[in-house]
């Protein structure tokens, strides 16, 4: 056969079918080096991580402390204790006062401090049987503490207690009195302020425990 007879002997169809598998030998190498980007991409990724997680203990190790672990601040401090105390029921006290009483705050001082702590009744036995003048001052304002407490704030005698008891210096009255050779000695008439203030039997056991 000639060469003319041979190309006519190949029929149309043939051509097409030939060039099939290099079309999908193109596709599978597009698609495999698609594939191997998102792998090198992927292993990149895992690599940066893996970095990462080294580099933070070495930070810590560096002497970084955690910011969950400072210090409050003084202010900080100061605003939570007074929240504190501000959700701490409040202590009812009951106080009465005299003043310019006609002794010296040193003698006054000498009996209130045997009433601080007792109850209404151990104070008014005690001052019943104390042999000095001021005495009968402290009794006095005691029965004015007691009768505030009934009156203005509802509270029974039985539950109160002596929570402060003292005496502060008043003014000095200046007086002068003759001697002999025409010579004048003063005298000086002190005076004091008495204050004592009643509580609660249970704010007083509180306030013992807490110091």
């Amino acid at each position: 056969m000639s060469a003319e007879e041979e190309k006519d002997d190949v029929t149309p169809g043939d051509a097409p079918e030939a060039k099939k598998p290099a079309a999908k030998k193109a596709r599978a190498k597009k698609a495999a080096k698609a594939a191997a980007k998102v792998d090198a991409k992927a292993d990149a990724k895992a690599d940066e991580g893996k970095a990462a997680e080294a580099k933070k203990p070495a930070a810590k190790k560096a002497g970084k402390k955690p910011a969950a672990k400072k210090e409050p601040v003084a202010g900080e401090a100061k605003k939570e204790r007074s929240k504190a105390a501000a959700k701490a029921p409040r202590r009812r006290v009951v106080r009465a006062h005299a003043r310019y009483v006609r002794t010296s705050a040193r003698k006054a001082r000498m009996v209130c401090g045997h009433l601080r702590g007792k109850s209404v009744q151990e104070a008014r036995a005690i001052l019943a049987f104390t042999p000095r003048e001021v005495a009968r001052d402290w009794s006095k304002l005691l029965e004015s503490a007691v009768a505030n407490a009934e009156s203005n704030h509802e509270l029974l005698e039985e539950d109160l207690v002596v929570r402060e008891a003292y005496a502060d210096e008043g003014p000095t009255i200046k007086r002068f009195r003759p001697r002999a050779m025409g010579r004048a000695t003063p005298i000086r008439k002190r005076t004091s302020h008495l204050t004592i203030a009643l509580t609660t039997e249970t704010a007083q056991r509180t306030t013992k425990r807490n110091g």
